[in-house]
């Protein structure tokens, strides 16, 4: 058995979340820093190539990970919970496996299938883009079942790292490779394609990161703790069996969601071009969309996924601890956090939409995606929710419910979006969004509500950030149009921004939104790590030697 205090399962979930969202903010910068010269160099036809690929990317991307390193986790946390280290490296060897299986598989019909795929979406100009896309898959699957045993073990680190070398990867090779297309004067489709080689070669750097983690640190992560060790072997039956269980469904929920993007990507230049649109201007349309709005759109999310991360292994450890009162404060806690993050940053993109984006793009371009972006912001709010509610419905041994939710949502995105394109235009693609994930969102908690009791969801967790984020909203907006003309546009909203965070600080502190008791707890516990810090410090040999070496002179 492990027995390690409830107090020490916080502070490491806590250090784990913290170094994911690090990892993940320096990623989506990263992002960003990719998207603004890429849009500058290929324009808004070129990033819809790029994304028009991506999202096919990502749907296979979907299909071969999105479940098994989730599984992976769970299995190898409750494994080693229970003490038997030889089972869950008997899990990690065979989820492995599973692992190169199905991103062969999928990164093979990604290649091949490259042309029919862009015929579907109406982007035949993206196959060049897809083609380079499909090793990817493959490598990312080999990269997720490293992370899923290091994330199994408690340790984010390696995810954090390789998340981040992909990303600079990406960046330079990607932007690079634009360029020197542009450059050589290649067609705006192969510049796309060469934009994308990007992605791939980051992926491979990031997968030769985490594998040398792995042979360097061995069995060190696995043993980690107060252990009592129970070496047992696991039948390969039983053992499959429950990582397909939990996989599957994950799987599936994942897989739902990026067809509902593929939907978006299908039906948007579909209605273009039958509105007597051709082909470059729809996909310069959708590439403003898609490249402006929806990243902005994924933003407040990348503070609540390295929670989801770390939770879903915690809680799974709770439950098999028959631990019911930490996994539904674990529960109530996590929602609050999503909505303390995800309501205010919701409401400040929707309040500063045209100022944000003009911020990082061009001004013509960010005009055409304000307003997508304005209709598109609460959604990011529901994303939010629904990344903690998934994690918390998979590990509580729930992994249907999430399945049956995402699939009404994506019926609603899929007959919602037809409707509304056809009679909004563009717009209706974030109207459609914004009722796929209220309902999702909503069935989710309902479900969640039913599994883990009352004290695990309270209206005020809710409540409070919204009345606080609305008043920092109004805030950024008339300290905006004050400053303006003063500052300019881009040093208003920077001004605006910072006024609206210090709104909402002051407002959540005097509310109770934040306690300052919990503020006092958090510099205590900075306080503790760094005492053990500078003990650990200390206590090295080396520093020992040095000590005594100054003593004897």
């Amino acid at each position: 058995m492990r027995h390690d205090s409830p107090d020490v399962k916080k502070r490491s979930m806590a250090a784990g979340v913290a170094l994911l969202t690090v990892s993940n903010l320096l990623v989506k910068a990263a992002g960003l820093l990719f998207k603004i010269p890429m849009n500058r160099a290929v324009g808004d036809a070129g990033m819809g190539y790029y994304n028009a690929a991506y999202s096919i990317y990502a749907l296979f991307y979907m299909i071969s990970t999105a479940g098994l390193p989730v599984a992976l986790s769970v299995t190898v946390a409750e494994a080693r919970s229970g003490g038997n280290v030889r089972g869950a490296r008997q899990i990690a060897r065979r989820a492995g496996i599973l692992f190169l299986l199905f991103g062969s598989a999928c990164s093979a019909l990604m290649f091949f299938g490259a042309g029919p795929l862009c015929a579907l979406i109406r982007s035949e100009n993206a196959e060049a883009a897809v083609r380079v896309a499909a090793p990817a898959v493959l490598l990312i699957s080999v990269s997720s079942a490293v992370r899923g045993y290091f994330q199994g073990c408690g340790n984010m680190a390696p995810t954090a790292v390789s998340q981040l070398i992909e990303a600079v990867g990406k960046l330079f090779f990607g932007v690079g490779g634009a360029l020197w297309a542009i450059r050589a004067g290649y067609s705006t489709p192969y510049a796309a394609a060469s934009a994308v080689a990007g992605l791939t070669i980051g992926s491979f750097l990031g997968m030769l990161w985490l594998l040398g983690a792995r042979v360097l640190r061995g069995d060190r992560d696995l043993l980690r703790g107060d252990l009592v060790i129970r070496n047992e072997d696991l039948p390969l039956v039983p053992c499959l069996r429950r990582l397909a269980s939990i996989a599957l469904p994950v799987t599936l929920s994942a897989s739902v969601m990026s067809l509902s993007s593929m939907i978006d990507t299908l039906s948007i230049q579909r209605m273009l071009r039958a509105s007597g649109m051709d082909a470059e201007g729809a996909a310069a349309l959708f590439g403003n969309y898609t490249s402006l709005a929806v990243p902005m759109f994924n933003l407040p999310p990348v503070f609540v996924y390295p929670l989801t991360a770390a939770l879903t292994p915690a809680l799974a450890a709770d439950l098999a601890e028959s631990n019911r009162e930490a996994a539904r404060e674990r529960i109530r806690q996590s929602l609050r956090y999503a909505a303390a993050v995800g309501i205010p940053a919701a409401v400040g993109l929707a309040s500063l939409a045209e100022p944000i984006l003009s911020l990082l793009y061009r001004a013509d371009s960010a005009h055409i995606a304000a307003p997508l972006l304005v209709l598109l912001a609460p959604s990011s709010f529901l994303l939010c929710v629904l990344a903690v509610t998934n994690a918390c419905l998979q590990a509580a041994g729930e992994p249907g419910k999430p399945v049956f939710s995402m699939g009404v949502g994506a019926c609603v995105k899929a007959v919602s979006g037809i409707f509304l394109l056809s009679r909004c235009g563009i717009a209706g693609a974030p109207l459609s969004t914004f009722l796929c994930y209220l309902t999702v969102t909503a069935m989710n908690l309902a479900f969640l509500l039913r599994r883990a009791g009352k004290g695990s969801i309270r209206a005020r967790d809710f409540a409070c950030p919204l009345g606080c984020a609305l008043l920092c909203g109004s805030a950024a907006r008339a300290v905006y149009r004050m400053t303006a003309d003063l500052l300019g546009g881009d040093p208003a909203c920077l001004v605006s921004i910072g006024c609206a965070v210090a709104v909402y600080a002051a407002a959540m502190l005097s509310s109770g939104g934040i306690t300052r008791e919990e503020l006092a707890g958090l510099a205590e516990r900075m306080k503790k790590k760094k005492d053990i810090h500078e003990r650990k410090r200390h206590d090295r040999p080396g520093t020992e030697r040095k000590a005594l070496r100054g003593g004897e002179a």
